[in-house]
């Protein structure tokens, strides 16, 4: 999975753009692109696919056509280590993401590691405390279940974060309900540590296009 966040120019080709796009999504790789609020970015794009190559060619092609890409991150789906015992159906949606989610068009992305501090770290805790403390936090997470949809995508040795985690709500407000509610949860708020959170809106290419001033 690969989070392009990128600012256009004035000579941004809009045609460029979509042909990029269109090849990619034919080719088998999703595309979500994303209208970013503030001044991180003007859009983002979440591809998800098997082939780094071609994702890295989708990168290239979304950089010719005239965006500039200012920030990004890398990641891969995966099933959690606590989740080993979950049915197949929940490992499949979380390998192989069908997105985005109908109706949960309002969007985030931060990265997130856990501490290593004296007192406080969690790679020193066994694994029946971790577990523990994953099922109290995905309690509080489960209470937003169709509000909210949670993608966690691990990146240990491959970007800045260990994980990567992109939010699907229904409303903004579901994005900082969600958040605040679960850093009162033990896993967070003792052993969580937060990257920028970048915030958006879900539409279709021409949608986002239009959205960020692409003519």
């Amino acid at each position: 999975m690969l989070h392009l966040f990128c600012h256009v120019k004035h000579e941004t080709d809009r045609a460029a753009l979509r042909a990029a796009v269109t090849e990619a999504v034919a080719e088998g790789i999703q595309v979500i692109p994303v209208a970013v609020q503030g001044h991180k970015a003007d859009i983002a794009f979440m591809i998800i696919g098997p082939d780094w190559w071609r994702i890295r060619h989708l990168q290239s092609e979304l950089r010719v056509a005239g965006l500039t890409i200012s920030d990004s991150y890398v990641s891969l789906t995966e099933v959690s280590e606590y989740a080993q015992s979950r049915p197949d159906e929940y490992k499949q949606a979380k390998l192989y993401p069908q997105l985005p989610p109908e109706g949960l068009t309002n969007w985030c992305f931060y990265g997130m590691s856990r501490t290593r501090d004296v007192g406080a770290n969690w790679y020193a805790l066994d694994f029946d405390e971790r577990r523990k403390l994953m099922g109290e936090h995905g309690g509080t997470g489960r209470a937003y279940r169709g509000r909210v949809l949670q993608l966690i995508t691990g990146s240990s040795g491959i970007d800045d974060y260990e994980w990567g985690v992109t939010l699907f709500a229904r409303h903004p407000d579901d994005l900082k309900e969600i958040v605040y509610e679960m850093r009162y949860d033990r896993a967070s708020a003792i052993y969580g540590i937060f990257g920028p959170f970048i915030t958006g809106t879900i539409g279709t290419l021409d949608e986002v296009l239009d959205a960020v001033g692409v003519g």
